[in-house]
């Protein structure tokens, strides 16, 4: 009783795959004999129509016979590529037990470009820059010339394209270099900033006193802030992790602290992660220390700064008819704005906000190093995109104006990193 159908469907099939080939042989007809197949086969009533079938797809089989060589072809290709890929993964993991040294100059994880999305980064830079270390003038393979060793293997090194202080092995320890070692470098408010380099394990630890020199004065012994699993920071018995962000990866981050009077708040790149209303000691020094450093697991650190804090912002431009900001960096002998400059830059903006009558001359100034008509020039460039920054940020554009000084009005005498750091500013001054 079936067979009458039998024919039928078949007379239908090659009808059909007779049009379709001759018409749109270069569509896949084979997928879609082979889902009619695949449906049919499904049905168990109708095994004898699928054998039918099955001997008309043999017909059509020669069609595509190159097809599915070449398919085979690109497959097998793609399998070389990926075992390429994990080849080439292999052979960078390997190449983390390298000797230190040729690790760092390799510059295996290079600084992502920044980006300036830091919309609610509230820290501004104190005024006043107390110890600057850039390490331009350092030497690859010394020890770093402005700091003091207390303990394990550090040295210059180029990582990613630039001078790093590397801190390998040995619980490495090092304190900023000052005059007199023993006695109180920080005033009652300061800030601290410095970008580091997670190696993807162990802790980095920045303690609020020199270890080299001075005692804790800490009644509970915890004096350091923390840095653990690349998205942790801790302080005595406060710790908080950066939203979104996974532990145990490699990377940049850059850290801020400011000390107001006891009041200690830390942030990790954008985010502050530590606000703690009182320390129970005085913070005195500065020391960088990490205890599980390795040739394995190197950490690196750079421009480190520590300011002398100030006046708010508004009660400045009252008293002053300026504002003095060096918390608005820049790349080297660029105008491309870091993204920690959004700190300084959001306070400028939330005060021309709340004010909408204050105008400003947004001013560029630069150290003495380099070409004069350069150093015009840049400050020009950095004036300018300072002053761009804020009108897309929302400042009216009739309201701000531009102008460069380069090297001709310093605050300092050029005779030091900090002398130099304080002249390489932005101000913002009252029109």
């Amino acid at each position: 009783m079936k067979y009458p159908v039998f024919f039928s469907v078949i007379f239908a099939l090659m009808m059909f795959i007779s049009t379709e080939a001759r018409s749109q042989v270069k569509v896949d007809v084979k997928g879609k004999v082979n889902n009619e197949a695949d449906n049919r086969a499904n049905n168990a009533t109708d095994r004898v129509i699928d054998a039918g079938f099955n001997k008309i797809e043999e017909g059509i089989r020669g069609v595509f016979k190159k097809k599915d060589k070449k398919d085979k072809g690109d497959a097998k290709a793609e399998e070389a590529t990926t075992e390429g890929d994990q080849s080439e993964a292999a052979a960078a993991e390997k190449a983390t037990g390298k000797d230190a040294k040729q690790q760092a100059s390799a510059g295996d994880t290079a600084p992502k470009e920044a980006t300036l999305s830091w919309a609610k980064f509230d820290f501004v830079p104190g005024d006043q820059v107390i110890f600057e270390d850039n390490l331009q003038n350092e030497q690859n393979g010394e020890f770093p010339s402005r700091w003091d060793l207390a303990n394990g293997n550090i040295e210059i090194a180029e990582f990613g394209g630039e001078k790093v202080i590397m801190m390998r092995d040995g619980q490495p320890t090092i304190v900023p270099y000052f005059k007199d070692p023993k006695e109180d470098h920080l005033p009652d408010v300061f800030t601290v900033e410095l970008d580091l380099y997670y190696p993807g394990g162990g802790s980095f630890d920045i303690y609020l006193y020199d270890r080299n020199n001075q005692e804790p004065g800490s009644p509970s012994g915890y004096t350091a802030l923390s840095v653990y699993n690349s998205n942790e920071f801790k302080f005595a018995s406060s710790s908080s992790i950066y939203p979104g962000k996974k532990n145990y990866t490699k990377g940049w981050m850059h850290i801020s602290i400011a000390c107001t009077d006891g009041k200690l708040k830390a942030y990790m790149d954008d985010t502050r992660l530590i606000n703690i209303p009182r320390i129970d000691f005085n913070p005195q020094g500065i020391t960088l220390y990490s205890y599980h450093a390795s040739n394995e697991n190197i950490f690196y650190v750079k421009n480190v700064r520590i300011a002398k804090g100030g006046v708010k912002y508004y009660d400045r431009v009252m008293q002053d008819g300026k504002i003095i900001v060096n918390g608005i960096r820049f790349d080297v002998n660029k105008s491309t704005l870091k993204p920690e400059s959004m700190g300084a830059i959001n306070e400028i903006y939330t005060l021309m906000k709340d004010n909408p009558d204050l105008k400003f001359s947004v001013e560029g100034h630069t150290d003495s190093q380099g070409d004069d008509a350069f150093n015009m020039k840049l400050s020009e460039e950095r004036a300018e995109t300072v002053k761009n920054t804020l009108i897309k940020m929302g400042i009216s554009a009739d309201r701000l104006s531009s102008k460069g000084w380069g090297e001709s009005k310093p605050i300092s005498n050029n005779a030091s990193p900090e002398d130099m750091a304080n002249n390489r500013r932005v101000e913002f001054v009252k029109i």
